[in-house]
């Protein structure tokens, strides 16, 4: 299997599902999973057209998607081939008419990511990267920043729809203010990422869910981006697929930042 038609593939289906989406803004019906986290009829449509795409080229992939296939999480890093697709990473600035809005398609092959593509349909923008063959935006090569001082550092953060530890918030946000340039939180954990692997951000973290993050921390790390976790994972634990505490920074950025943040836990 030849990972250019894979990433191919995902670029084709980002942008479908990208126009699917932008069409779909004008007549939204909302409703919410969980009781608290918004979902519209884009979300499902879009994870739908996805879907099918890859069962039509791919029948003996793996799928792991926000709307259909969550349940696949369970298994997630045990599969030859995955996908792992958010048909909307940016639900909230979606229905509120914001532009930072996503479909982040991911391929991983035994566990590792290999195709990443996330996909702003609202800007224009496609981030893309396969595995050791850099990141680029719009097609064009990126970097990330090469910023060496906290003090001058945007970081970018975001919130759980369920806030259940509203004080180790607070304190990490308090250690950013008081020790980087400024702080983000633009609704999209996604494009987060993918600012950070083109030098918009110089740094982010967050807990977030694989669907997130799978294809964006590929396209940061393929433009030179350092990424780990806060606190350190148990060996067992897949770190391209463990979505607590993720960080990922301009490279000398990148132990400063998750000191700062560790600190915010002992305090």
């Amino acid at each position: 299997m030849h990972e250019t038609n894979i990433l191919t593939l995902a670029l084709r289906m980002a942008k479908e599902a990208g126009d699917l989406i932008a069409g779909q803004r004008k007549s939204l019906s909302l409703s919410y999973k969980n009781g608290s986290e918004l979902v519209t009829q884009a979300d499902v449509a879009a994870d739908e057209l996805i879907t099918a795409t890859i069962r039509r080229n791919y029948p003996d992939h793996q799928i792991l998607s926000e709307e259909l296939n969550p349940d696949e999480l369970v298994n997630a890093g045990q599969q030859e081939h995955l996908w792992i697709v958010d048909p909307i990473d940016g639900t909230v600035n979606f229905a509120h008419g914001h532009p930072q809005v996503a479909v982040s398609i991911a391929y991983y092959h035994k566990g590792k990511a290999r195709v990443g593509v996330v996909h702003n349909p609202f800007m224009d923008e496609t981030f893309h990267a396969q595995a050791g063959k850099g990141a680029r935006l719009n097609d064009l090569p990126i970097h990330c920043s090469e910023k060496t001082d906290l003090a001058r550092s945007i970081i970018a953060t975001g919130f759980p729809y369920e806030i259940d530890n509203l004080p180790l918030l607070m304190k990490r946000l308090e250690q950013v203010l008081a020790h980087c340039a400024d702080i983000r939180r633009l609704g999209s954990a996604a494009l987060d990422i993918c600012w950070v692997a083109c030098g918009r951000l110089d740094g982010y973290y967050e807990s977030v869910k694989p669907w997130d993050f799978a294809a964006a921390q590929l396209i940061a790390r393929e433009a030179g981006a350092s990424f780990g976790h806060i606190q350190p994972l148990s060996v067992e634990v897949n770190p391209q697929l463990c979505g607590d505490n993720i960080l990922i920074t301009a490279a000398p950025l990148f132990n400063p930042l998750q000191a700062l943040l560790r600190e915010a836990e002992e305090k």
